[in-house]
């Protein structure tokens, strides 16, 4: 999976920001990468970041000590740990979660179950991401539009 979407090229392509696919990976992995530590890695760092796959358990643990290493040798400290979730909505493509459809509803579309059932994890991964309340939602209608659904 190395994809950088539409809606989030303008910052996400130069990699200056963390892209969703690597927000994805972040949190299959259980890792909290603050922006200060993404902005002292490398070019070739955060390449391997979108890169590196991060599916299977080997891969997850590959993506977690790579994250670890790479930030410790930039500044010295190990980014923190989250909890994975082991049934996150993105992977659930029968229900469209609440968030996801208020905000859907604040720029007058209505998300329907089969319309959320045909987007790829990562795609409801970016709506969930875009749909919560702390998260500047600009992005959430070119994110629908994108995803052929607005």
């Amino acid at each position: 999976m190395s994809q950088i979407f539409e809606f989030e090229a303008d910052f996400a392509e130069s990699l200056r920001c963390i892209p969703m696919q690597v927000r994805y990976k972040l949190d299959t992995c259980g890792v909290k990468l603050k922006l200060t530590h993404w902005n002292h890695l490398s070019p070739e760092e955060r390449q391997t970041l979108v890169q590196q796959p991060c599916t299977t358990e080997a891969e997850i643990q590959s993506y977690r000590s790579y994250l670890h290493q790479v930030v410790h040798s930039q500044m010295g400290e190990v980014p923190s740990d989250l909890p994975i979730d082991p049934d996150p909505a993105w992977l659930n493509g029968a229900i469209v979660p609440e968030s996801v459809q208020e905000q859907g509803k604040s720029v007058g579309v209505q998300i329907n179950s089969t319309q959320w059932a045909h987007l790829t994890p990562l795609q409801r991964f970016a709506l969930i991401k875009l749909s919560r309340s702390q998260h500047e939602n600009k992005n959430f209608l070119p994110a629908l539009r994108e995803f052929s659904i607005a």
